[in-house]
Parts: C-alpha cells; structure tokens; sequence
C-alpha cells in the first residue's frame, strides 16, 4: 500500500521519497535522537527509515513525511509503527530542529491519528516515550493521551501514552 496524502492547514503528510533520507539520517545519528532510536551510523539509519516506509506495505500504515505546505519544506515525520517487539501499535512523531514550537507536530499528529481512527478500525493507539522527553510528554498529552501504567512497553523504562479514540476526535 502506498501512503495516501492528507493535508491540514499548513502541512502535507505524503509518502517519504529517497531525498527524504539524508537529512532523516542526520537527524537519527545526532544528539538530538537519544530518545528516538538514536543510531550509530548511516547504514542503521537506512534500515530504521526503510523499516518506517515498509510498514506501509506489511501493515496498511506507516509513517509520512511532514511537509510545510507553503514552501514545501520536509520538516519531519509522523505515523505508526507496529514493530516486532511493539505489543501494540504507536503513533510517532519527530521534526527537525528548525520547526519545533510552531504546533507543526500537534497538527501532524492529529491528522495520522484521525486517519488511522477512521480507516484502521483501531480503538486506541499508544506512544512509546522515553521518561525524559519532555517535549514528547508534553506534546502526547496536549493530544489527550494519558500515562497507562497498565500497559505493556516494548522496552523496560520507556513510558506508554494512551490515545484513545474518543479523545481523538477533534
């Protein structure tokens, strides 16, 4: 399946292309991703950005790439992940640096998430946060989600989020 294009009112979510790649690689092999699955080399990256677009193909969801519609800017990614060791699956998001604090990534994420709402028949969806990111904290729960202590995490000491669909309903 390829990722369908939505827009909101500033931001297009389209499927990655290969130019997406580099400035994604640099991101994931910088300080900024010690929350995000942070790697210690391009050929990790590729494998974590390939991973990204295939879930499209295995799963019917994925991730897309955020664009600044006005000037066509790719600022980030936002999307869903159903690893191996994921027990349920997340909605994630990142932007770069230079796009942060403008609700870029709110808007984003509201967007995937109605998607997947209305075409994925799921009743809730998790984020997978780290304890200190703070950032991703505060943007889950602008969102509506809640910490679910009951929930199962993926890895020991990363905190899940819930999203449930009542609340996704903006």
């Amino acid at each position: 399946m390829i990722a369908p294009t939505l827009t909101t009112a500033r931001l297009t979510l389209r499927m990655h292309t290969a130019a997406d790649f580099a400035p994604y690689a640099d991101l994931f092999m910088s300080d900024r991703a010690k929350y995000m699955g942070q790697t210690a080399d391009r050929k990790a990256a590729w494998n974590l950005f390939c991973s990204d677009v295939a879930e499209w193909t295995f799963f019917g969801h994925g991730y897309w790439a955020i664009d600044l519609t006005e000037t066509g800017a790719f600022m980030g990614q936002v999307g869903f992940a159903k690893r191996s060791h994921f027990p349920e699956v997340e909605l994630g998001w990142f932007l770069f640096e230079e796009y942060g604090g403008k609700g870029y990534a709110e808007e984003a994420a509201i967007a995937a998430r109605s998607w997947a709402y209305d075409n994925l028949g799921l009743d809730s969806l998790v984020s997978y946060i780290e304890p200190g990111n703070t950032r991703s904290i505060a943007l889950a729960e602008r969102l509506g989600a809640h910490q679910d202590a009951a929930a199962t995490p993926p890895a020991k000491d990363v905190l899940v989020y819930r999203h449930p669909a009542s609340e996704a309903r903006r």
